[in-house]
């Protein structure tokens, strides 16, 4: 069970937003490796490896997770008190991932960054700002990504403008709008649907930084996009009138808070791609459970790693306490928390190319998720699995 390293990443310049579409299908691991009998659905782990709540973890699958060597989790967004991120901090601070033998580096890092390296196989887990980010590099770069993990079921991103700028959405027409790398992509197609279209009917400019305080007197512009969990907060903490349109109000479906993996380490480790996802999960329960201690786990991770982009506790605090409810939200037995949905994922894409993105075709997306993964690991009360220990 040895890993290898692939050059999945054709260096196609890298795009921030985008998506495809497909069918219902998910990806399965192969049964060479590990044997057949399994009753885990659509994986390759046989019925002696399952762990049973409140059982000893098994013994050989505590050795096949010790086999899968060291395993490198890289942040989107430093530390921040955010999906895809805050689960993974706070499955580390309680030893989650120790408990069932699995040696996990996790490591700051930005989500354009991390795309390479999870391609490459010189990392193995990572987080994506939203499924269709995650999707279109990798179509774009034929970079072989699965998204174990789609933890919210909407999106997370908003345009953010400044006070009396912009009356209505068509008032967008003619104007600039400051971007951070890239229009997101729920505003992308949401001035698509609208009839907007970028570089024709508007146009883009670039932003420094992160800070919106600064983006907010940047001359020239009507707004820029931000995440409604972030800047809104932010600038409403310093009596800054700002006006919001959020897509999910114009019917756009969108997603934030995706963990991936690339199909190498899901189909040579079953079992450690599926045990950091158990551990993870657990994380994630905890800190829906509890959103002001998991924010402040981040902050202390943050601190400890020298605060580089300047985040406050209250606004990691107020972060996480909005995104955990989108989290939590329509979070069911039969849906439970953090699951692909095929449906979702398949509207998400499927709006975004009829609002003119890709081309208007949306690519297919049938492995680039996999959602049986997270599906073998919870029980019918949609409560995670877990060992006794």
């Amino acid at each position: 069970m040895t890993r290898r390293h692939s050059a999945l990443f054709s260096g196609a310049a890298l795009l921030l937003f985008a998506a495809c579409s497909g069918d219902d299908a998910s990806i399965t691991t192969p049964t060479t490796a590990l044997g057949n009998d399994s009753t885990v659905p659509g994986d390759s782990i046989p019925a002696d490896l399952d762990v049973v709540a409140g059982e000893a973890f098994p013994a050989d699958r505590c050795e096949l997770n010790k086999a899968a060597g060291p395993i490198t989790y890289l942040s989107s967004f430093d530390y921040a008190a955010s999906a895809s991120i805050v689960d993974v901090l706070v499955a580390e601070s309680k030893g989650y991932y120790e408990a069932l033998c699995l040696d996990v580096e996790i490591r700051s890092s930005f989500s354009l960054t991390n795309y390479p390296l999870i391609a490459a196989n010189e990392a193995q887990f990572s987080s994506a700002g939203s499924f269709s980010e995650m999707a279109d590099f990798a179509g774009a770069n034929d970079a072989g990504f699965v998204a174990l993990a789609v933890e919210g079921r909407t999106g997370a991103d908003v345009l953010i403008t400044k006070d009396g700028a912009v009356a209505s959405i068509a008032d967008i027409k003619g104007a600039k709008i400051g971007v951070k790398g890239a229009i997101t992509a729920s505003v992308k197609a949401m001035l698509a649907a609208e009839g907007l279209v970028e570089g024709t009917d508007y146009e883009t400019v670039a932003l420094t930084g992160f800070d919106p305080l600064v983006h907010i007197e940047t001359p020239g512009i009507v707004g820029f996009p931000g995440y409604r969990a972030n800047e809104p907060l932010t600038l409403a903490a310093n009596d800054i009138p700002i006006k919001v349109y959020d897509p999910s109000d114009f019917g756009i479906p969108g997603s934030f808070g995706i963990v991936y993996t690339n199909h190498v380490f899901l189909e040579e480790n079953p079992t450690a791609a599926q045990d950091f996802m158990r551990a993870t999960m657990r994380g994630l329960a905890d800190a829906v459970a509890d959103p002001q201690a998991a924010a402040e786990i981040c902050v202390e991770k943050i601190n400890a790693n020298g605060n580089a982009n300047f985040l406050s506790p209250e606004g990691e605090i107020a972060r996480w306490g909005v995104e955990s409810k989108l989290v939590n939200e329509g979070a069911t037995a039969a849906k439970p928390l953090g699951v692909p949905q095929a449906d979702l994922l398949e509207a998400e894409v499927t709006t975004y190319a009829a609002a003119g993105l890709f081309g208007g075709v949306a690519p297919v997306i049938d492995t680039m998720y996999d959602a049986t993964v997270l599906e073998g690991l919870y029980d019918d009360t949609g409560k995670v699995i877990w060992p006794a220990g």
